[in-house]
């Protein structure tokens, strides 16, 4: 009796695991949406600090402090979208993800440790190196783009 329950409960944790795993692996569209909200968010984030970076609103340290961290949360989860299951699907992504990874993880990264940079800056309450790291955190956004996503 009691070997019977255990094949019972083995089976069920198997079938459990299986229908998991089947679970976890998410559709090519709904991929390619949750890269694209990664990455709405992180223009949300950057947009404003942007405009303080150039003089075009005033800087407020609080702020960026914040936004500095939510992007850098937000400049990781982005990536694991790219898989090649989403190549054919309808997105600005150039093929160039896809034919240079290696390239593309490089730029990811690159920008991943830009906004790390701004968040650790953004405690320091040195505007003018804030500001710098500012621009250099959106460079890197930027040059990703120029590589790897269509003009709009």
């Amino acid at each position: 009796m009691k070997r019977k329950i255990l094949m019972v409960a083995g089976g069920l944790c198997l079938a459990g695991t299986l229908s998991f795993d089947a679970a976890a692996q998410a559709k090519p569209d709904v991929l390619v949406k949750q890269r694209q909200a990664a990455m709405t968010l992180q223009a949300k984030y950057l947009g404003p600090m942007g405009a303080m970076a150039q003089g075009k609103i005033p800087y407020d340290a609080k702020l960026v402090q914040r936004n500095a961290a939510f992007l850098e949360a937000l400049s990781k989860m982005a990536w694991d979208g790219f898989e090649p299951s989403t190549k054919g699907e309808k997105s600005a992504a150039l093929p160039a993800v896809w034919d240079n990874p290696g390239e593309f993880k490089q730029a990811a990264e690159h920008f991943e440790g830009e906004a790390a940079k701004l968040a650790q800056l953004s405690k320091s309450g040195d505007e003018a190196a804030v500001k710098a790291q500012i621009a250099a955190t959106g460079k890197s956004c930027g040059a990703c783009h120029e590589k790897f996503r269509e003009k709009r």
